[in-house]
């Protein structure tokens, strides 16, 4: 999942170069659709899409349709490395929301104190990145993150019992549809080779292999520490970015990073309450 998930902030940097962020929207799902919706109706599973589609809908919004078009816009006038970077509280998100949801886990001082430290971490790393203009695209950023904490969510509490190609596919598919108009307006009128391979593994590994395996990775360990994975994914594109787009290794990345990383590590501890070790064993035994 970390690689799968790391590489996208370098293909998203190199394919908004040719392509509106909408666009490119359409391009990471309208071929995921194309590929899943035949393979659901296949399976006759389309009824069970019907039912859930609210809960798919509002899944696809959440964590394709508004976040992908924010996080691509946003790498238009920040790097790639910063932007993965700010998707390294998504962990931290998680953890309040669960506090906000009263799910039934207690969050210890371990992992109050990461929350601490890590919330440290994002505030050198965004306030020793910022310089002129930059402030807006980072404020999207945290839109994308506050996305990336409520899809897991709503896969873990409404669509559990749906199975992940159901799920992908009404949810490319519904976004794919949304984005259709505007992409239609706004297509370049050349895309070169470059742009084209970024699109192919976007869609295919970094979305449709991505999300299913993400969907399996859910049912192990639950929505809050699924979200670890942007630990290895934001090393993996912080390093991409700098050696294969020359972005800077900034003061910012070098002190809140690894604060960051700490302080979600600590914030997703597994050691904590007798209620969240017996949830974890439940869904052990259950899957």
């Amino acid at each position: 999942m970390s690689v799968l998930w790391g590489i996208p902030y370098l293909l998203i940097r190199v394919a908004v170069r040719q392509l509106d962020p909408g666009v490119l929207v359409l391009a990471r799902t309208g071929p995921v659709a194309i590929l899943l919706v035949p393979l659901v109706a296949s399976r006759r599973q389309l009824d069970l899409l019907v039912r859930n589609v609210a809960w798919i809908i509002a899944f696809g919004v959440v964590e394709f349709g508004i976040p992908w078009y924010l996080m691509a816009t946003s790498e238009r006038h920040i790097t790639s490395s910063l932007t993965s970077l700010l998707i390294c509280a998504v962990p931290m998100f998680s953890v309040l929301a669960q506090r906000l949801r009263r799910s039934g886990e207690t969050v210890g001082t371990t992992r109050l104190a990461g929350l601490g430290i890590g919330a440290v971490g994002v505030a050198l790393l965004v306030g020793l990145s910022i310089h002129s203009g930059s402030f807006e695209w980072i404020a999207l950023m945290l839109v994308v993150v506050l996305g990336y904490t409520v899809g897991p969510i709503i896969l873990a509490t409404r669509l559990t019992h749906v199975p992940g190609p159901v799920v992908v596919a009404g949810a490319t598919a519904v976004v794919a549809l949304a984005w259709l108009p505007w992409s239609i307006a706004h297509w370049p009128t050349a895309i070169d080779a470059t742009t084209w391979w970024s699109i192919g593994v976007l869609s295919i590994f970094c979305t449709a292999g991505a999300f299913l395996t993400f969907f399996e990775l859910i049912k192990e360990v639950g929505s809050t520490r699924s979200v670890v994975v942007t630990y290895v994914n934001t090393a993996l594109a912080v390093v991409l970015g700098i050696a294969l787009l020359n972005e800077p290794l900034t003061v910012g990345i070098a002190i809140g990073f690894p604060l960051v990383l700490l302080g979600s590590v600590l914030a997703t501890s597994s050691r904590g309450s007798a209620v969240e070790l017996a949830g974890d064993a439940h869904r052990a035994v259950h899957h």
